[in-house]
């Protein structure tokens, strides 16, 4: 063989990142197997490896034994004394049994070895690269698509975001990029690859994580989030520093972090809203922008029935009962809704008074306690 291999396996180490000698190990193993094979030898062999020359020689080996029973293993002490007087009992003593024709199959070995070596360890590397990326978020761009189905290039790895994956709002072209959310690293016999989703909360999640840096450091927490893809979602968090507003901060200066998170989303509408210990408070605030009279609290049923304006009970209920069971989700409460007419909730303002499970809300809503962004 020529020198060449040992250049390219040199060309290999430098591109690849694959050691010269993790590829000559495997070589090694698959000429030994690739010998027996074609030749039918039992016996024990090696192969050593000339780079000066690009030489690849087989030698088999044999014990040094008193009377010899398997020829193709053993060797009598006066015959390897013949060959070497250094020889001794035990010594193992090399001959070379290369065959003439074996160059052609040694290339033909080495040629498929490298390549399946190469394949291996760039599985490895996807492996190592994306293991700890399951649950989280990246970039993908759409490479083609495919009737429902959507192909997409992530870091030069492939992947498929599935129908059931993918959001309504989204119109997908080649080229586009869009986030997505990692579910899994699938190790397949056809290789790795990545399932994505679009319509995963936890897309939302990383999105601001992405965007609030008080989120990414733990100063903001999510506590819940609740979502119907391509249309809305309400997300409850949490400041574990009284001086930082968590709403507002998630919203940003003029909107601007949370409309980032919004034109990512194509347009989905997005409530933030302050998550409270106490239900009564979480389920009114969950409500928004709907405003409450006052909630009842049935702990053991786990339900509220919460009153609310006459006037908002659409609002409250939302399009198709979507801004209602959004805040039973996001919660974990049932929430049974009942209008109170205008009249007695004015006569109530006036009075000054209501249900002690929440205070009357301020007119114009639970401002700071609840935020709606739309884009």
């Amino acid at each position: 063989m020529s020198s060449e291999l040992f250049e390219s396996l040199e060309m290999i180490e430098e591109e690849k990142g694959i050691s010269k000698d993790i590829i000559l190990d495997a070589l090694e193993s698959a000429l030994i197997s690739a010998y027996r094979k074609h030749f039918g030898a039992v016996q024990d062999v090696g192969v050593v490896f000339n780079e000066e020359d690009g030489s690849i020689k087989i030698f088999a080996h044999k014990r040094v034994v008193e009377e010899v029973e398997d020829k193709e293993t053993e060797i009598s002490i006066d015959e390897a004394k013949r060959i070497n007087e250094k020889y001794g009992l035990g010594d193992i003593v090399e001959f070379e049994v290369t065959p003439a024709s074996f160059g052609r199959i040694a290339a033909q070995t080495a040629r498929q070895v490298v390549f399946q070596r190469i394949h291996e360890a760039e599985r490895e590397k996807m492996v190592n690269e994306y293991s700890d990326r399951e649950n989280d978020i990246a970039t993908a761009m759409v490479r083609k698509i495919d009737g429902r189905n959507v192909m997409l290039e992530i870091e030069s790895t492939e992947s498929v975001l599935m129908p059931n994956e993918q959001v309504r709002s989204d119109h997908y072209a080649v080229g586009e990029r869009y986030k997505v959310f990692v579910l899994e690293v699938a190790h397949t016999a056809r290789g790795m690859h990545l399932v994505v989703s679009r319509s995963h909360p936890g897309l939302v999640r990383k999105l601001f994580e992405l965007e609030v840096p008080e989120i990414a450091d733990g100063v903001i927490e999510v506590k819940a989030l609740s979502r119907e893809p391509g249309s809305r979602s309400k997300m409850a968090v949490y400041s574990n520093n009284e001086s930082i507003d968590p709403v507002g901060t998630c919203i940003g200066p003029k909107g601007m972090r949370v409309q980032e998170v919004i034109k990512e989303l194509r347009g989905e509408k997005i409530d933030i809203i302050r998550y409270s210990e106490n239900p009564a408070e979480y389920v009114a605030n969950a409500l928004s922008p709907a405003d409450v009279v006052s909630i009842e609290v049935d702990e053991e049923k786990k339900m509220c029935s919460v009153k609310v304006p006459e006037s908002q009970l659409s609002l409250a209920i939302g399009r198709e009962g979507q801004n209602v069971r959004l805040a039973a989700r996001l919660t974990g409460w049932k929430i049974d809704l009942k209008a109170m007419p205008d009249h007695e909730v004015a006569a109530m303002k006036n009075e000054g008074r209501g249900e002690e499970e929440i205070e009357v809300p301020e007119e114009g809503g639970m401002d700071g306690i609840a935020g709606e962004v739309e884009e």
